[in-house]
């Protein structure tokens, strides 16, 4: 649904992006992450056709997005960090104005927008004047005009950005209905967890190229190596504890307590707590250490610094 092959964006001599490629399948949400000024958005502007690339080319549901633009904008919808809305119109009058924009009739507009402020939790609040709404609110009704004309693609440029909790989870919520419609979408945030738990997978865009890209299971195993396990007994590791090598390479934690890696834990894993058990100890716990998007993230950030 969406692809893009060498793109790149020239601001005078400022370069915003440079030679870069991806592809989002149809049904796919695909979470673009980067520090501020790493191209997210100039990325997606060029997919939107807002920006006309410098160089390369790309495809947003077979259009190509400089000979077809004007097609493009009528298959995409696309929610940015302040969507701009019109505070004295009410929810439903903004809709049907957008609604002609896009040629829809007015019955059809307000067919749709009532049925959409019924599924984000909003039912009746489309007679009230925008100016009333909480920015929770005002944003769900940003993802709403992006969904009134039933585009195949959204994309969304950091939808949560500057939220209170309570705000962000509502438009969190709202973003998950839209994955569940097999809809393709590009999300462009700060919020690691919020990336973690909506995308099936990550792209890691700095200085304006890809740098890292797939499914945060992926990125985890391939950037940070294999799981570790922390595994800690009832009394101190001590002398009478012969060298564990020979079963595992392990890190010392405490007296009680040490980590490791292993490729086959199925089998490591066993092999380990016998051998303990049968020196006298007991195991008080045996986990996997939880790797965080986080880990992955300033992995690659701190490895592009380096370079």
């Amino acid at each position: 649904m969406i692809e893009a092959v060498g793109l790149g964006k020239t601001f005078d001599e400022f370069t915003a992006v440079q030679n870069l490629s991806l592809s989002v399948k149809a049904g796919e949400l695909l979470a673009l992450l980067g520090p501020n000024g790493a191209g997210k958005t100039t990325t997606v502007r060029m997919l939107s056709a807002i920006l006309r690339p410098t160089t390369g080319q790309a495809r947003v549901n077979g259009y190509d997005v400089v000979q077809e633009a004007d097609k493009i904008r009528h298959v995409i919808g696309m929610l940015t960090e302040q969507p701009g809305l019109y505070l004295r119109m009410s929810g439903l009058e903004y809709l049907v104005f957008y609604g002609r924009l896009y040629g829809l009739s007015d019955d059809l507009s307000k067919k749709r927008a009532i049925n959409l402020f019924e599924r984000f939790n909003m039912a009746g609040a489309y007679n009230r004047r925008l100016g009333e709404y909480s920015k929770g609110m005002r944003q769900k009704v940003g993802l709403i005009r992006s969904m009134l004309h039933d585009p195949a693609v959204l994309l969304l440029d950091e939808p949560t950005s500057a939220m209170d909790p309570h705000s962000a989870k509502l438009v969190r919520d709202a973003i998950r209905e839209l994955r569940d419609d097999k809809r393709t979408i590009i999300l462009c945030t700060h919020n690691l967890p919020e990336a973690e738990s909506l995308s099936d997978r990550i792209a890691i865009i700095k200085r304006g190229t890809i740098v890292a890209e797939g499914t945060h299971v992926a990125l985890k195993q391939q950037l940070l190596g294999q799981p570790q396990i922390e595994l800690q007994v009832d009394r101190c590791l001590n002398g009478e504890v012969a060298d564990l090598s020979d079963l595992v390479a392990v890190e010392w934690v405490g007296d009680t307590t040490i980590r490791y890696r292993t490729p086959n834990p199925m089998v490591t894993n066993p092999q380990l707590v016998r051998y303990l058990t049968g020196l006298g100890l007991g195991v008080v716990s045996l986990y996997e250490v939880t790797q965080s998007l986080e880990d992955v993230y300033l992995h690659v950030v701190e490895e592009t610094k380096e370079e």
